[in-house]
């Protein structure tokens, strides 16, 4: 077996600034196993935002590496994300949603001060119909988003922070300002 190779120092900088990032007590993150064919370093982070036992978004942040850059990045580092919640029908079958879902992402970074380039990404409605042993399921729609782009400096924080907002914002949860800290929902009695 080779030995494992050492962290070049901006990757190491980068991972240190990921675990500064603050997110939603709703969001709960853990590290999962990342691509090992898409760049020579990589880290990969799982979310999942629940409320009262039930899923509201997924996600994965994946932050790759090459020291020796990438023309097709425009950089060294590249952000990878996933975001997928399922949707109420009223919401899943408007025309735009594809329009709101990118913008989300996009005013999740600026509002975070996440320095960036070269974004891309792909919003996907998913209509889900059952039929047979399975016609008794609700129909259901589900929004993914797919996006990369290349981040600025070797900070990573904004970074994480503007994307745990997204899958805040995919879960329906409100925005949260600065100070303000929101209190669990009350269970009714039935």
């Amino acid at each position: 077996m080779s030995p494992l190779p050492e962290l070049p120092a901006e990757f190491h900088s980068a991972l240190a600034s990921l675990r500064d990032a603050r997110h939603r007590s709703e969001l709960t993150l853990a590290e999962v196993p990342a691509p090992a064919r898409l760049a020579p370093f990589g880290v990969a982070i799982g979310a999942e935002v629940r409320l009262e036992g039930e899923e509201m978004a997924t996600g994965r942040f994946i932050l790759l590496h090459d020291p020796h850059g990438s023309e097709l990045w425009g950089g060294k580092f590249r952000i990878v994300t996933y975001i997928r919640a399922e949707l109420e029908s009223d919401i899943g079958n408007d025309a735009l949603l594809g329009n709101v879902a990118w913008a989300w992402l996009v005013e999740a970074l600026e509002s975070q001060g996440a320095q960036y380039s070269n974004a891309g990404g792909t919003a996907t409605r998913i209509l889900s119909e059952s039929y047979g042993a399975l016609a008794a399921r609700p129909d259901s729609i589900d929004l993914e988003l797919r996006a990369s782009w290349t981040p600025e400096g070797t900070s990573m924080t904004s970074q994480l922070e503007a994307w745990a907002n997204i899958v805040c914002t995919f879960a329906g949860l409100p925005p949260v300002p600065d100070g303000v800290t929101l209190l669990s929902p009350r269970r009714r009695k039935s």
